[in-house]
This record gives C-alpha cells, sequence and structure tokens, in this order.
C-alpha cells in the first residue's frame, strides 16, 4: 500500500521529500496521480486499437499503444506538476488556460479511437454498405470501360426479337390454315370444311412462313453463338478487373474508413450523435480533471513549503550571483589599476628613453659641428699660406 502511494505521489509529480512533511496533502496528489495515471492508461489502450486497426498486428499495437500511453502520462505529470497554486485565483486560471486547452485536445484525440470501438457493429454494418456501393459503382465503371458487352446484348436480344417475330407471324399462319381445314368461320376464312384452294394457299403461306423463319433462325443462331464467344473474352477480362478492384474494395476497412463511417451514423442517427458527443466529453472530463483539481484545491501546506523551498533557492542564487559580481568587479578594479600602473611606467620609460636618446643624437650633431668648423678653418688657412 505504501508503494502503491509513493507511486501516485510520483504520478502526480509532486516533490515528495516535501509532500512528506505535509500529511494533510497526501490524499489530494494520490488522487491526482491516479487520475494522471489511469489517463494514460487508456491513452495507450486507445492507441494500441488504434494501430491494430491499421496495421492488423496486435504486436505493433502493444508497443505503440505502449509508447502512446507513456508519452501522454508523461505530457499530462508535466502539465500538473509545472502548476503552481497562486494567491491570485485570476493568475491561476490564467496561467492553467493554455494547459487546459491542451488537455482538451488530447482528450479529443485518446477518444476518438476508443469511440470507434464502441460503435463497431454500427460501423461494420455501414462499412459493409460502402463496400457494396463501391462494387455497384465498380461495376458500373466496367460497363464503361467495356461498352462491347452491351452492344453484343442488345445485338443478340433483336436477334432474339426478330426470331420470336417470325415465330410468332408462322404460328399466325398456321392457326389460320388449321381454322380453314376445319371449318372455322373467321374473317380469314371461308369457313368450309376440307383442303380447298383457301387452304392450299394457307398451305403455301405457311411453308413460306416456316421457309422463312428456318432462315432466320439458322443465321442470327450463328450471329448470336458468334457474339456469345467475343462476349465471353470480353467478360472474362472484365472478370478479371473486376476481380482486382474487389480485392481493394475489401480492403476498405482501414481507420480512416471507419471514421468516415462513424461520421454517416452521427450525420444519420441523433442518438449516436449525442452518445458520440458524451464519450468525448468524458474523456475531456478525465484529462483535465488534474488541472481542475489542482485549480479548484485551496492552498495548503505543501504549497506554501513547495514556495519557501523556491524562495530559498532564488535567495541563495541570487547570493552567488550577487558574491559573483562583486568578485568580478573586485578582479576588473584591481586588473584596471595594475594596467594603469604598468602604462604610466612604460610611458616613463619611454619618456627617459627618448630623452637619453635625444641628448645623445645633439651631443653626436654638436661634435659634427665642431668637425665642420675645424675642418673649415684648416682649408681657410691653407688658402691663406698658399697666396703668401
Amino acid at each position: 500500500m505504501e508503494k502503491m502511494k509513493v507511486f501516485f505521489w510520483f504520478c502526480s509529480g509532486a516533490n515528495m521529500a516535501i509532500l512528506k512533511k505535509c500529511p494533510t496533502e497526501t490524499n489530494k496528489y494520490i488522487g491526482v496521480g491516479g487520475t494522471v495515471f489511469f489517463t494514460g492508461i487508456l491513452a495507450a489502450l486507445s492507441a494500441g486499437y488504434a494501430l491494430y486497426t491499421v496495421f492488423e498486428n496486435w504486436y505493433w499495437g502493444l508497443v505503440f499503444g505502449l509508447v502512446w500511453g507513456v508519452m501522454i502520462f508523461n505530457l499530462d505529470r508535466f502539465i500538473v506538476s509545472s502548476m503552481r497554486k497562486k494567491k491570485n485565483s485570476w493568475a491561476e486560471w490564467k496561467l492553467a488556460f493554455p494547459r487546459l486547452l491542451l488537455a482538451v485536445f488530447l482528450a479529443m484525440v485518446i477518444s476518438k479511437p476508443l469511440e470507434l470501438k464502441v460503435f463497431e457493429k454500427e460501423i461494420n454494418q455501414k462499412v459493409s454498405e460502402q463496400k457494396v456501393l463501391e462494387m455497384e459503382e465498380a461495376k458500373g465503371n466496367l460497363d464503361a470501360v467495356y461498352p462491347e458487352v452491351a452492344r453484343l446484348e442488345a445485338e443478340n436480344q433483336q436477334l432474339r426479337d426478330e426470331m420470336a417475330a417470325k415465330a410468332a407471324f408462322r404460328d399466325q399462319v398456321q392457326k389460320e390454315y388449321d381454322e380453314e381445314r376445319f371449318g372455322v368461320k373467321t374473317p380469314g376464312t371461308t369457313g368450309v370444311v376440307g383442303l380447298g384452294s383457301n387452304a392450299e394457299k394457307k398451305e403455301e403461306q405457311l411453308d413460306a412462313a416456316q421457309q422463312d423463319l428456318d432462315r432466320v433462325q439458322e443465321r442470327n443462331w450463328a450471329k448470336i453463338d458468334k457474339n456469345e464467344q467475343e462476349m465471353a473474352v470480353v467478360m472474362t477480362r472484365r472478370e478479371r478487373a473486376f476481380e482486382r478492384q474487389q480485392a481493394s474494395i475489401d480492403e476498405f476497412d482501414g481507420l480512416a474508413a471507419r471514421m468516415h463511417a462513424l461520421s454517416q451514423l452521427t450525420g444519420e442517427s441523433q442518438a449516436v450523435y449525442w452518445a458520440n458527443i458524451f464519450i468525448m466529453l468524458l474523456f475531456v472530463a478525465m484529462e483535465t480533471a488534474p488541472v481542475v483539481v489542482k485549480l479548484m484545491a485551496g492552498r495548503g501546506p505543501y504549497d506554501e513549503m513547495l514556495d519557501k523551498s523556491e524562495r530559498a533557492v532564488k535567495l541563495y542564487t541570487d547570493e552567488c550571483n550577487y558574491k559573483s559580481q562583486a568578485e568580478s568587479t573586485h578582479r576588473i578594479r584591481v586588473f584596471d589599476e595594475v594596467i594603469a600602473a604598468e602604462t604610466v611606467s612604460l610611458i616613463e620609460k619611454k619618456l627617459h628613453r627618448n630623452e637619453v636618446l635625444t641628448k645623445a643624437e645633439m651631443k653626436l650633431l654638436e661634435e659634427r659641428l665642431k668637425d665642420t668648423h675645424r675642418f673649415q678653418a684648416q682649408h681657410a688657412t691653407g688658402n691663406k699660406t698658399a697666396d703668401h
């Protein structure tokens, strides 16, 4: 029991070290953690069923379901743990609004596969109806692609109608011939029993009608047999094309098809529509429950101690930053003083060096001037001696 309590504390994202010091807050965070945990379980079931519908493989459905459930669990845990109770309720709701929107979006995503499972029988029926419609449409398209079948069938029907008309005419002539022989009085007979001239004419007409019927039947049955052979070839090609389309239509049972069927059901039935809405609202309530619970719950000892711990950390951080800044300022000042002293020393050394160089240059220049004057004086003395 203790391990389960600690586990639900972990699910709620609470600081366990602080929470253990606040026994009056433990039950609240057990409830919050349980809600987060079971939301993750439902998300795993929902995603597993959705992936099983797509891949028809329980292994990939299980793996992806677990991954999705852990992701939703971690996201819900982060949403709940990142919320802080403030003294101003409006500030809490303002901060929680984006989290509520995210929770509503997640609930809508999680609820959809389970809605498909709840209405599975109705969806299967709707999908079957859609398959029938698709097959009928495929047959209509094939009839348009292979018009020879309809043309040959119409031609055969015309040939049969022609033979039927000839047979009807022969039968009519046969009837008149029989009436003439047996003395039945009609507008076309004499009413005299026996084989008279009129009976002989009727017999000739009967023989001609029978010959005409035989000739038409021989010709038309030959044409019908030829048309049926052509139809058999075309029907074979059309049947193969239809089998290929039927195979793709039989696979019309994916996630998108089932969602489309659910959309049609909600549009056709008010009961399904409201049931769908209530299921989605149920998941929205479950997904937003941890956030709403934290918003509705009052500020307790856990929140006070958590704020105290965070303020202590902030003060410690500010102190460290202040010390670091002070040390940095001191090092910069010392560095500036050292640089300034070194700069003055270098300047003085350079000035002294320049002064020494200048004196040496002046002395050298004076010596050169003296040598020049001495040379000029000796040259002048030599010129005077030469003149004497």
